[in-house]
Parts: structure tokens; C-alpha cells; sequence
């Protein structure tokens, strides 16, 4: 698997397509990645002993072929200095 943890990467299919975040958890025994913002679904939890209940919003993994690695433009720059020479 070529993401790791930190990558920026962009929503290349699903629900969320071109959508784009840094990877936070990089899983590669099940071959998916959590991205930040990107498949946020809802957990309703119950309160317990006088607390009141919340609505709780987490990230899900999605599959690593539906996101595409973005370069940033320090990288580019990094090329750019590399192919003139």
C-alpha cells in the first residue's frame, strides 16, 4: 500500500467523490484508509447515570483504491528543481 498516515489524498469514487483530506489511520491488513472529513457516519450513544445522550460523528474506512494521492506543491517544486538540472 503506497498511502500512509499524514498523506493528503483526494476522493476519486463513492459518496464523497472529490472530496479531499489527510489520511489519519492507515489500515493495511484490511487494505483501507481513514481520511479526515471523508464517510463521516452517526452514532447515537445513550447517556448513563444522569448524563444526557449525544449524537457522536465519526470517520469510517474506506478502501484505499477509492482515493488517489495528491501532490502537494512543495513536491512539485521538488520535481520541477530535479528535472531542469
Amino acid at each position: 500500500m503506497k498511502i500512509k498516515k499524514g498523506d493528503k489524498v483526494k476522493v476519486i469514487s463513492g459518496k464523497d467523490k472529490g472530496a479531499t483530506g489527510v489520511v489519519l489511520q492507515a489500515l493495511p491488513k484490511e487494505n483501507k484508509v481513514v481520511v479526515e472529513g471523508v464517510a463521516i457516519y452517526k452514532r447515537h450513544l445513550k447517556g448513563g447515570a444522569g448524563k444526557v445522550g449525544h449524537i457522536a460523528e465519526k470517520p469510517r474506512a474506506i478502501d484505499v483504491s477509492n482515493v488517489k494521492k495528491v501532490d502537494s506543491a512543495e513536491t512539485k517544486k521538488k520535481e520541477a528543481v530535479f528535472s531542469v538540472k
